[in-house]
This record gives C-alpha cells, sequence and structure tokens, in this order.
C-alpha cells in the first residue's frame, strides 16, 4: 500500500505540537498532535485535549497505513479520551447511587493497571470496564433484583446507546457490548479483553469474598477465579500478604 496519499493520517506519522489552554489556570500546554495530553508547567496538572475521530476509527487499512506501533498508541490515547466522556456518561446515568459509580471507578483502576502487564485493546476494555454494570439500574427497576442474569440482559442496549454516540467502530462496540452482557459469567473460551474486564471487577469483589477464609482457602480462590496470570498475581499481593 502506497503511504504517500494518505492526509487523514498525516497527524500521526508527522506528528507537530499544538498550543492548548489549561483549564485551571490559562496557561499554554503543548501537546503534540499524536498525543491526547499534556501537562501544564505552571499548575502541573494534565490537560487533555478532546480527540475527533479520526479515518483510523473506520478505515479497514489503518493499521498497515500507520504502523502497529503508531496504531496502538492512537487507540490507547483513543481510550483516554474517551474515558472521561464515559465517566461523565456514567455519573448522569446512575445520578446520586455513587456506590455504582465508585464501583465502576475502581474496576476501571484495576483494568488499567491490568492493561500494563496484558496485551489487550484499551479501546475496547476501558468502556466495558467502565460500563459493565450498567444493567443494574434497569434490571432492578424492571425485575426488583440486580441478579446477575438480569442484570447481564439489560446492560448491552444501554451500554450501546451511550457508546454509539461516540463514533466507535460497530465491531467494537459488538465486544464491549457481549462483554457486559456476560461480565459475570466466563465462557469456556474467552478474549484476552473479556478475561482483564473479568479480573478487574473480581478485584473488587474478592475483599467481601474472602472474609474470614483461611490462607489456603483463599490461594485456592484465587486460582479458581482468575483467569489472568496478572489477575492472580495482584490478587495474591492484595489478599494474602
Amino acid at each position: 500500500m502506497d503511504h504517500t496519499f494518505c492526509p487523514g493520517a498525516k497527524f500521526l506519522r508527522q506528528p507537530k505540537p499544538e498550543m492548548y489552554p489549561c483549564p485551571t489556570c490559562g496557561e499554554e500546554v503543548e501537546i503534540w498532535s499524536d498525543e491526547i495530553r499534556g501537562y501544564c508547567a505552571t499548575c502541573k496538572k494534565a490537560v487533555l485535549k478532546d480527540s475527533s475521530t479520526s479515518c483510523l476509527d473506520w478505515c479497514q487499512y489503518g493499521k498497515d497505513c500507520v504502523g502497529e506501533e503508531v496504531y496502538s498508541k492512537y487507540m490507547e490515547n483513543r481510550a483516554v479520551s474517551l474515558r472521561q466522556k464515559l465517566l461523565g456518561d456514567l455519573g448522569r446515568f446512575f445520578g446520586e447511587d455513587t456506590n455504582r459509580i465508585d464501583h465502576a471507578r475502581d474496576v476501571l483502576q484495576f483494568a488499567e493497571e491490568l492493561l500494563k502487564e496484558e496485551t489487550a485493546d484499551w479501546h475496547v476494555v476501558v468502556p466495558a470496564a467502565i460500563l459493565h454494570d450498567v444493567g443494574i439500574k434497569p434490571a432492578e427497576e424492571k425485575y426488583g433484583s440486580s441478579e446477575a442474569r438480569y442484570q447481564e440482559a439489560e446492560g448491552p442496549p444501554v451500554a450501546k446507546k451511550i457508546l454509539f454516540k461516540h463514533g466507535l467502530k460497530q465491531e467494537d462496540i459488538d465486544e464491549i457490548c457481549d462483554i457486559i452482557g456476560h461480565h459475570h459469567s466466563p465462557r469456556e473460551e474467552e478474549k484476552p479483553n473479556f478475561r482483564i474486564v473479568f479480573d478487574a471487577d473480581c478485584l473488587v469483589n474478592m475483599r467481601r469474598m474472602v472474609d474470614g477464609k483461611s490462607k489456603e482457602d483463599t490461594e485456592k480462590l484465587i486460582d479458581d477465579t482468575f483467569l489472568t496470570p496478572t489477575g492472580k498475581r495482584m490478587a495474591r499481593r492484595l489478599f494474602l500478604s
């Protein structure tokens, strides 16, 4: 493929510095066109620029055009930008239910830690971690219960409406919704993206699961529950040390 004639990806292949005002102090902050954030030299705060949709979001040749490394960096940056928007959506959706919002933030934090060690797709894992429990609210309204089978059934339609307005690829929306639709119920074979969201959720919930258990029982529970090597290591450090 001739890489000369794709202007849509030029800002990634040939990045340039751009200036953005710091929302905290107003100082100008330099952020390169292939980055999503910079740090203010005056107040030290992170400055996140709003990312617009690129041809890499929909072009089937995107990864070949810019290369694996540049493409992966772009998708990770896209996830960082999307993260802020989805957390805002989540807050509006759950309203005063701060327990659900705090739980999602905790799961997201563990998912991002797992992503540093496990190979997976940031742009799938981050939205799935944030929205994994959105089915709880409609399940309680419809069935009077947040039982897993109800929230897993109700979650994907809610998540799809939220994700669609942010310009994600249909295949990514489908995978995110699939994760949400069975995030308590692993299948025999799961992709890395699911395994990370599942383990992140388990790391948050594990505290009450191991309460009162012996060390041996806790070790067995960790081995039987977690799907990634990093998840098992994190759980041992948190619950066996």
